[in-house]
């Protein structure tokens, strides 16, 4: 019962925050910040002894992302990367805990490169490159693949 608790969750503040990214092109604090504490204190609930990873997972998501945000802020004098994003992938650290990051960015950068050229493709000119791309949905299935690789690891170890 514990597990779909936290799946629903985990499930429905993701959707929330893809419908509103790819809507309006935002992340709002009022979903990101619950989707964060949330699998904080799920994680607290569920197994205290993942709680360090998760902490760190948050900490080093949100690191990273802001590092990436104020360089390319301060070397371009404009956004490259919405905060909404750094906040993002803070609450998915706080979800899969910090081994995941480093592939989670990558899944999530390589959807997006693979929806572009898409993109690219389908509307015969590279305009469509240009346009700022919303990139919370594809940390969002990068999440999910991530999440549903580590699920199926664990039932894989599980039944041996």
């Amino acid at each position: 019962m514990q597990t779909f608790v936290a799946v629903s969750v985990y499930l429905l503040l993701n959707g929330v925050l893809v419908c509103s990214d790819l809507r309006r092109g935002l992340l709002p604090d009022r979903f990101t910040c619950p989707l964060l504490w949330s699998g904080l204190l799920l994680c607290s609930l569920m197994t205290p002894a993942l709680l360090a990873d998760k902490l760190w997972g948050a900490a080093l998501g949100y690191a990273g992302f802001a590092l990436i945000y104020w360089a390319y802020r301060l070397l371009r004098r404009r956004e490259g990367l919405g905060y909404g994003d750094v906040k993002f992938l803070a609450a998915l650290g706080a979800w899969h805990g910090w081994q995941p990051l480093c592939a989670l960015v990558f899944i999530a950068a390589a959807l997006a490169c693979v929806f572009t050229a898409l993109r690219a493709l389908c509307h015969g000119n590279l305009g469509a490159i240009k346009n700022p791309l919303p990139f919370g949905p594809f940390l969002s299935g990068a999440g999910l693949i991530v999440g549903w690789y580590a699920y199926s690891e664990q039932a894989f170890i599980v039944q041996l």
